[in-house]
């Protein structure tokens, strides 16, 4: 059956932090999947080595690196409010590509980068693998990383811009739909910035979900559990409407 794929992509509130916290001298998850976050055999996942498998958070536990500790994302809870949302009389697969990393300024997400490749790479084997795969939209949270500069932080509409464009042009889907999460947390000086880069984007098919006043960890950076929760459940909404 051919799947549904939707690309996961940006910083550490799109890989997850959701029950991870300080302990012992390191990082760990507390291990708790709500149940809006349950596996479910329609909703799979193409690992590191490009295989699919039944998704279950972490999910990008094998796509981060090892001094990264992944916790619950928006993915799972996305995947289960879509659907709901859908209700298709017919089976239905949704397939999910982890590739977001913490950590990392727009920047490092530039086409022609390691990541960008490695995306761009993950999501056109995602169409080929198994039954194959049709994209139908990229989610994206990221920014916190630019808040630290003020110069990243004033540039940061312009490369977003040119940062989905090269996707699109790249995938061949011109038209492909943007779901991006408006930042909850970051650096003060520069947050609003951001942020303002990401509300007042205009481009075809991109939809902005505004996470601000979710949540946060006592990090004060990252997304609690629930927060991760709801807002996957918004971005369910914000892809369906």
């Amino acid at each position: 059956m051919k799947k549904q794929v939707f690309i996961l992509a940006g910083q550490s509130n799109m890989s997850g932090r959701g029950g991870v916290h300080w302990s012992h001298g390191r990082y760990r998850w507390d291990g708790v999947v709500p149940e809006e976050c349950a596996p479910c055999p329609s909703i799979l996942r193409l690992s590191h080595d490009l295989n699919w498998e039944e998704a279950r958070d972490p999910l990008h536990i094998d796509v981060e690196s090892k001094s990264k500790t992944c916790g619950v994302g928006p993915g799972m809870s996305f995947s289960n409010r879509l659907l709901k949302e859908m209700d298709c009389d017919s089976p239905t697969l949704i397939g999910l590509v982890p590739c977001a990393v913490g950590g990392t300024a727009i920047e490092k997400w530039k086409k022609g980068s390691k990541l960008y490749n490695e995306m761009v790479q993950r999501a056109k084997a995602a169409e080929e693998i198994g039954d194959g795969g049709e994209i139908k939209a990229v989610l994206w949270y990221q920014g916190e990383s630019d808040t630290d500069s003020d110069h990243a932080a004033e540039i940061y509409g312009d490369n977003l811009k040119k940062f989905i464009e090269d996707v699109r042009s790249d995938l061949g889907l011109p038209y492909l739909p943007f779901i991006q999460v408006a930042l909850a947390s970051g650096t003060q000086r520069n947050i609003e910035k951001v942020r303002k880069a990401q509300l007042g984007l205009n481009l075809p098919n991109l939809v902005c979900v505004d996470a601000m006043g979710l949540p946060l960890n006592p990090d004060h950076l990252h997304l609690t559990t629930q927060a991760q929760v709801k807002l996957g459940q918004m971005l369910a909404v914000a892809y369906c409407t």
